[in-house]
């Protein structure tokens, strides 16, 4: 994101999520705090993800969306993953990981990051 105050809550979060893990209380309200600078910044793709995200964690008091895989998936191909998102280390990460792509969204390899966590978060 480019708002200093946006970065600043983003970092926030992973620091939050780093000490105490996945509080689902905590993490829905920074998010929801977030959701405006991406809103202010006309960054639609960036504005539903959080949506979708702090929607998510609020319906399962947990984040169940695994990191996006590296090779491309060939259309009606299974998405195969290597991660057993029963582990709260493998959550944890995977979380981590989606509030990183989002200091940096305009970056054309975070943004389709960020577009197949949409989907998946869609498709939930």
């Amino acid at each position: 994101m480019q708002s200093i105050e946006a970065n600043k809550l983003i970092v926030g979060l992973q620091k939050e999520l780093a000490k105490s893990g996945i509080v689902a209380e905590k993490l829905v309200k920074g998010l929801q705090e977030l959701r405006p600078y991406a809103l202010a910044e006309e960054d639609p793709t960036l504005t539903k993800v959080i949506r979708l995200t702090y929607e998510h964690i609020e319906n399962t008091g947990t984040f169940n969306i695994p990191i996006p895989a590296d090779e491309a998936v060939v259309e009606g191909e299974e998405i195969e993953n290597d991660m057993d998102m029963e582990d709260f280390e493998n959550k944890k990460s995977s979380l981590d990981y989606l509030l990183s792509l989002m200091l940096d969204a305009k970056n054309p390899t975070n943004r389709q990051d960020l577009m197949e966590y949409r989907d998946m978060l869609k498709n939930y």
